[in-house]
């Protein structure tokens, strides 16, 4: 008998989700927003391996210049707060395991294949609409700026146009 993972209740995790985006408005005065943790990440290793790169060019020098350390962002504390929250709610839970999820007409290469295509779509997407789906629909709609509403409709009416370009992989 296969044994049933216990999930949090949705209800309560967005409650709970609530608390977290209104004390990150509280407390740092900027809503929730994971893309700027990667931004980070990426200047530091630019500045790195190649600082004189960095300080030339007009997108990493304004993260670098005046000994600015950008690992030292709240935002990456963030991101590396959700990796080790879901890792424990994963061993909590009895989910701590790898395994693909696919539908039976994909294999497990093009199933890593498409997700890496479609992580790195959906970075390049954020990084030009100046923030992810937590940061400019969720924070957004939280501050009730039309734009955070926009986005979340357009983040989802994508999300269901191409799932059903691409349903036949897992049906």
């Amino acid at each position: 008998m296969e044994k049933k993972s216990r999930y949090m209740n949705s209800y309560l995790a967005g409650f709970l989700l609530g608390l977290v985006l209104l004390g990150a408005f509280y407390f740092s005065g900027r809503g929730l927003g994971a893309s700027g943790a990667m931004k980070s990440v990426v200047v530091s290793a630019v500045n790195a391996v190649a600082p004189d790169h960095a300080n030339e060019t007009t997108f990493y020098s304004k993260y670098v210049t005046g000994g600015q350390k950008p690992l030292i962002s709240w935002l990456v504390f963030l991101a590396i707060g959700m990796v080790i929250g879901g890792n424990f709610s994963g061993i909590v839970s009895d989910r701590m395991k790898f395994t693909i999820e696919k539908g039976p007409r994909i294999s497990n290469r093009t199933r890593l294949i498409m997700a890496v295509i479609g992580g790195m779509l959906f970075g390049i997407g954020a990084q030009l609409g100046r923030g992810c789906t937590s940061g400019a629909a969720l924070s957004g709609m939280a501050v009730l700026s039309t734009a955070g509403f926009l986005t979340l409709i357009a983040i989802f009416g994508t999300g269901y146009l191409i799932a059903w370009m691409f349903k036949k992989l897992w049906l």
